[in-house]
């Protein structure tokens, strides 16, 4: 009975969180559901796409969805990547105390629980790494040291598409840190009108955002995410798909274990997200360019396009016919 309790407890908070999200992102429910699913599975997400769709005001709003310590909003730190931006930039650096007479470690912006790393592409590859750390074991080393981060730390980083003057590919083991990857994308001419329509009150959403979830409700969300039910089916077609990676003339980097680990994870957390405490087929189709497409290098471009897609669906037929979900 307490499990059933806390399941719908769970699914009412997403579901506010989720509504408290839309009152400013216009149009992109599903990319909302992205943004929560990588979050609930203690994940991390990547968007890509061009200036202006609404990718800075997303992570803006998750943070002032969730409220912190004294009635704030959780700590929300902005980074602003740019070719002469240093490690220690975001890290943080010692100073010399005056009073102490010793240096002190003064934390830099990662020390936050929701971080928004605009343009992370903007930056060089040195700069890029100084993430790796603590977006894939919450903490910070520095010199001798190393800083626990919060419980809840999430980062959502943009960048633009490689092809923008000025961009640095991010290296394979960056990508791999970050549990989803989407394009962010244009609305749709009808919800682009309602938008010049009243982008005031947008704006007063945007700077009015009610704080619906405390962090200890977060925690507790990707806690609930791990009891998700994955049939053994669905399991072994993502061992299937990620092995079929390694296999396909087209791909010259498959999936890694860790990638497969990712994929259930992100399963659990999706399900979640769309009311269910359980995964299906169609969780599969949704998730698979997502969380698999930026881990993989492919041997052209044609290849990028087709491969993955004609994996995912010879691997949803096998399940269609076995009928799990009926």
């Amino acid at each position: 009975m307490e499990q059933q309790v806390n399941t719908e407890t769970a699914l009412q908070n997403i579901q506010r969180l989720t509504d408290n999200i839309e009152t400013v992102i216009k149009g992109k429910r599903n990319q909302i559901k992205f943004v929560l699913t990588a979050l609930l599975a203690k994940g991390h997400i990547l968007m890509e796409d061009n200036p202006g769709t609404g990718k800075t005001v997303m992570a803006r709003t998750l943070a002032q969805s969730i409220s912190g310590s004294h009635d704030q909003s959780v700590n929300f730190k902005r980074i602003q990547f740019t070719p002469d931006l240093l490690p220690m930039d975001l890290i943080g650096s010692h100073i010399f105390d005056d009073v102490k007479k010793e240096f002190i470690f003064k934390k830099g912006p990662l020390f936050c629980n929701v971080l928004l790393a605009d343009e992370i592409n903007r930056a060089s590859p040195k700069v890029q790494s100084a993430l790796l750390e603590c977006m894939a074991e919450n903490q910070i080393t520095m010199g001798e040291i190393t800083y626990k981060l919060d419980n809840l730390f999430f980062t959502i980083a943009t960048q633009n598409p490689v092809e923008m003057e000025g961009t640095y590919p991010l290296p394979a083991a960056q990508l791999d840190r970050f549990f989803i990857k989407i394009i962010f994308g244009y609305v749709d001419e009808e919800t682009e009108l309602d938008i010049y329509k009243d982008y005031l009150g947008i704006n007063n959403n945007l700077n009015n955002v009610q704080q619906v979830l405390g962090i200890d409700e977060i925690l507790f969300l990707q806690q609930q995410s791990e009891n998700v039910f994955v049939h053994d089916e669905i399991i072994k077609a993502v061992r299937n798909i990620v092995w079929a990676t390694r296999r396909h003339q087209d791909i010259l980097l498959g999936g890694s274990t860790r990638s497969g680990i990712t994929f259930l994870k992100c399963l659990k957390a999706y399900a979640l997200v769309n009311g269910r405490t359980y995964v299906i087929e169609d969780d599969v189709n949704d998730l698979c360019q997502p969380v698999l497409d930026h881990r993989l290098i492919y041997r052209n471009k044609e290849a990028k396009a087709n491969a993955l897609g004609n994996i995912r669906n010879a691997e949803m037929e096998r399940l269609s016919k076995l009928k799990i979900n009926a």
